[in-house]
């Protein structure tokens, strides 16, 4: 049983959710966002809120009905405030800038990374921090993900691009003998 399925989910003002066919959309003040769905679990759309219930007792039903919960959380997260991401570089000579539609990073290669950011996530750099916006999450998290894989944060020295927050466990190297 999903914790996260059972709870109604309310609908704030301004926000408009809709089901037509297999696709959720949900509309609001700042974005308009679609998920396919699949009919294993069946959406009540009320007055100003919303329950998700499995349309049969299977597992993947059962999985699917918390997963549901989620995303539409996400979804209505997503259309009233947004969702942000900040990276952050570090190493000597390491930098990063956005020129039009792309984002470059000198990141150590003998050539510049590019990566050209997704529509409707926006991007802007401040020293050292890359600072991602935008109203999907499952879009930025992707993203975010890619502009990290570009150099991960490495054991011995931290050089490397990681998230805000993020600990990297740091190794001691070779000793003298």
């Amino acid at each position: 049983m999903s914790r996260l399925g059972k709870q109604p989910i309310t609908i704030p003002a301004g926000v408009e959710v809709t089901l037509d066919g297999g696709a959720l959309t949900v509309k609001g003040p700042k974005a308009t966002l679609t998920k396919d769905v699949k009919e294993d679990v069946s959406i009540k759309i009320d007055a100003g809120s919303v329950t998700l219930e499995p349309a049969e007792e299977t597992k993947e039903a059962k999985a699917l009905w918390g997963t549901y919960a989620a995303h539409l959380h996400n979804m209505i997260k997503g259309v009233t405030e947004g969702f942000e991401k900040i990276l952050q570089i570090e190493g000597v000579g390491y930098r990063a800038e956005v020129r039009g539609n792309s984002l470059v990073l000198n990141v150590g290669f003998s050539h510049p990374v590019e990566l050209e950011i997704p529509a409707g996530i926006s991007a802007e750099v401040v020293k050292n921090e890359i600072k991602l916006l935008g109203n999907d999450k499952e879009a930025l998290g992707q993203f975010a993900a890619n502009v990290r894989k570009v150099k991960k944060p490495e054991p011995y020295k931290g050089k490397g691009i990681r998230y805000q927050g993020e600990y990297i466990i740091r190794k001691q190297g070779k000793k003298a003998v």
